[in-house]
């Protein structure tokens, strides 16, 4: 099993589990992947062409480097990369991750991982051929990162979402206002005042603290409430936190990054979409490219031009440039100016907490998205997926329940399931419905689970 903390660290509780994996590319993806895989048990070999970084990482990290080349046959072969259970290749040029990773499959790898930026390898028509070829898998953090901005422009109300089973369950995130009627009260008193029982609060994060409550814990205003809802659940989550759905057509994209471009692709037909870009020839690309979208030539800092361009009269601001300080700065101007929704990419950890804090809507970090992706991998068969959210210390994973395995047994007030650890929701077949004492789990569900890492190896021994 596998779970991911807010700062990055991996913790895998499979004693059976022993993987040899070679990360090539020791850039700021690399090197996190490698930060987070050598926290365990596994051989981790970081392979790179310069040596000062190589340095840099293996001076801090349980783990082995090696100079050279992720396309050198050689190189590869002196990595070990005969024995490997997993090959990721996350340099920045997509045409080298792509080469080391057939590469690696044909000199032995088991699977292979690449990091890309070209969209169309992603289409379906396009698959088999880099799986023919020794490309297991995929992934473009930008584009996922795109993905999640969209979805959360068209799910107004909720800081995050994530969907199970094709949106049979949903983890909505919402942070309580300061007028919010739920400020006061506990958990069981809102439960006792729903009509239906289609929701169910799984996690609160309070100061940068991740709590996983009971019925007797009490909200405060500020509190960001995790809540595991059916798709007929929705309304209600939004109505009871004082949510309420708003359209958005006014959204100002401050920087032409691959993000901030693929985000203005997809919203631009039905959008009103200003890009601000600083570098003149990138803007120039940049409208030539997006038909849909009023690309501006100027300083995201210039608070005078982002005035000027109307910042006050937008719907929605997303700051997606490469430095992390502007976004968060020019996302709490546009909130002062009265911007419902900010969204802002935050790539130093150190930062997340404090953006949130300052009352930024949803914080967007590449480094967790491609986590996410990449450890499904090394993940046990039961769970068919980990999700990393910024600003929480939990995890979220989905389980396929085996026969036999001891959460089958009983009720769940009857199974003693860890304090720390949650059930929010079931998925059996077509229905969906939220989990409480009474429920009983049956072999095949898949079962949403709420944990903080202290509790997740005994929810381990409960499904495996």
């Amino acid at each position: 099993m596998v779970y991911i903390t807010k700062n990055g660290l991996l913790c895998l509780f499979f004693e059976f589990l022993n993987m040899k994996i070679i990360v090539a590319g020791a850039g700021a993806v690399g090197s996190h992947l490698a930060k987070m895989l050598s926290q365990e048990n596994h051989d981790i070999v970081l392979i790179d062409t310069n040596e000062g970084k190589l340095r840099q990482v293996g001076s801090n990290l349980d783990l082995m480097t090696r100079t050279g080349s992720a396309t050198s046959i050689t190189d590869l072969l002196n990595s070990g990369v005969k024995k490997a259970d997993l090959f990721i290749s996350v340099a920045r040029n997509e045409e080298t991750n792509i080469t080391a990773c057939i590469l690696s499959k044909r000199l032995g790898a088991k699977k292979t991982i690449a990091r890309i930026d070209n969209q169309e390898y992603l289409y379906h028509k396009h698959r088999e051929h880099f799986i023919s070829m020794g490309v297991d898998y995929m992934i473009y953090p930008e584009k996922i990162a795109s993905r999640e901005i969209v979805g959360l422009l068209h799910q107004t109300g909720s800081s995050d979402i994530v969907d199970f089973s094709g949106g049979k369950l949903s983890l909505f995130v919402v942070r309580l206002d300061e007028d919010s009627q739920m400020a006061g009260q506990s958990l069981q008193e809102i439960s006792l005042a729903q009509k239906n029982k289609e929701f169910r609060a799984v996690a609160i994060t309070r100061n940068s603290e991740t709590i996983i409550p009971d019925g007797n814990f009490r909200l405060e205003s500020g509190d960001f409430i995790y809540a595991i809802t059916t798709q007929e659940g929705t309304e209600s989550l939004m109505d009871i936190t004082g949510k309420k759905k708003y359209e958005v057509r006014n959204i100002m994209i401050l920087g032409g990054s691959r993000i901030g471009m693929l985000t203005a692709k997809d919203l631009g037909t039905n959008h009103n979409i200003k890009l601000i870009e600083q570098d003149r020839e990138k803007s120039y690309r940049l409208s030539n490219m997006l038909n849909n979208t009023l690309v501006i030539n100027g300083d995201g800092r210039d608070v005078n031009l982002l005035m000027e361009e109307g910042l006050e009269k937008m719907d929605a601001f997303v700051a997606v440039t490469g430095d992390s300080e502007i976004n968060i700065l020019s996302c709490m101007l546009a909130r002062k100016l009265g911007v419902k929704r900010t969204i802002c990419e935050v790539e130093i950890f150190d930062y997340i907490g404090l953006a949130e804090n300052m009352g930024i809507d949803t914080i967007i970090n590449k480094k967790i998205i491609a986590a996410s992706r990449i450890f499904r991998f090394t993940s046990h068969e039961s769970v068919s997926s980990v999700t990393c959210l910024t600003g929480t210390d939990a995890e979220v994973l989905e389980f396929i329940v085996k026969p036999d395995t001891r959460i089958t047994q009983g009720t769940l007030s009857e199974l003693n399931f860890p304090n720390d650890a949650i059930i929010g929701g079931i998925i059996r077949e077509e229905e969906s419905f939220i989990a409480n004492g009474f429920s009983r789990i049956k072999p095949g569900d898949k079962v949403v689970v709420f944990s903080l890492p202290a509790s997740i190896p005994k929810v381990s021994k409960l499904f495996n």
